[in-house]
């Protein structure tokens, strides 16, 4: 018999530096399925951190990005038409409630309201789904839990009715020892650029709010390492990965350039 959850098992363990007990803390959550928010800046490790959980917990992990044309219909299902007639196929959420994965709403806050709606059923004691349009109700298999993020920084915000249905773990940077391992461990930098990788986004992130919206994430910091490993001058590597990426502004430009050049 077909796994249908075949595509979405984690083969090997997803790197993760922990930044304190948000490892115990999920394993609470877990052991009563608890549905759980994830909240922090862009690029903080967010996704990563579920990777791991999902890989340590032994599930399955069905991720929807979501954006401003996720709707309901995106995350339930719906009816396709082929050779041999109808046929309802379960969207993500479903598809994670009838078989037991972990599902993964990514900056649940950019879906459309009637998709945030339709997590409510799943998200308190009655654990169920219902698909109006293919006539059924789903009872959410034993192993499966909800798991949303979204960034508190942007412009749009999540309703009281549907952050109360979730328990919160907030999620910030890693501290420069933290993130120097991990720039280590996955950019591929030895210890003196790993260093000062961190020092300029410590400075880069001081410029939030001054102009900045954020400053540059640890997802950022990487890319920049590995553009660094791959020959690039570090000053070059930070230009195409955080300063080109974080802003239009001629004079914010300026000062990250400052920035990039007070690290190097």
């Amino acid at each position: 018999m077909t796994d249908p959850l075949a595509a979405w098992r984690i083969g090997s363990e997803p790197f993760y530096q922990p930044q304190g007990d948000e490892c115990d803390h999920f394993e609470a959550a877990w052991s009563r399925r608890l549905p759980l928010l994830l909240k922090g800046p862009t690029g903080c490790g967010k996704t990563r951190f579920i990777e791991h959980m999902a890989w340590r917990m032994g599930r399955p992990l069905v991720t929807v990005a979501c954006n401003e044309d996720t709707t309901a219909g995106d995350l339930l299902g719906r009816w396709l038409l082929d050779a041999e007639g109808t046929r309802w196929q379960d969207g993500p959420l479903a598809l994670a409630a009838r078989h037991g994965a972990i599902c993964y709403l990514d900056e649940i806050v950019e879906a459309r309201p009637d998709a945030l709606v339709a997590v409510h059923p799943l998200t308190d004691a009655r654990r169920m789904l219902p698909l109006d349009r293919a006539g059924e109700v789903v009872r959410a298999h034993p192993d499966f839990m909800l798991v949303a993020s979204y960034n508190p920084g942007g412009t749009r915000e999540l309703k009281p009715s549907t952050r109360q249905r979730f328990c919160g773990m907030a999620f910030g940077y890693p501290e420069a020892e933290d993130e120097a391992n991990i720039l280590m461990r996955e950019g591929g930098a030895d210890v003196e650029l790993a260093s000062a990788l961190v020092a300029l986004g410590r400075r880069t992130r001081r410029l939030a709010g001054h102009g900045l919206e954020e400053g540059a994430s640890t997802r950022m910091l990487v890319r920049a390492a590995q553009l660094a490993r791959q020959g690039l001058a570090p000053q070059a590597a930070c230009v195409a990965a955080i300063v080109v990426p974080l802003s239009d502004d001629r004079a914010l430009s300026d000062a990250l350039m400052a920035a990039v050049d007070a690290s190097f």
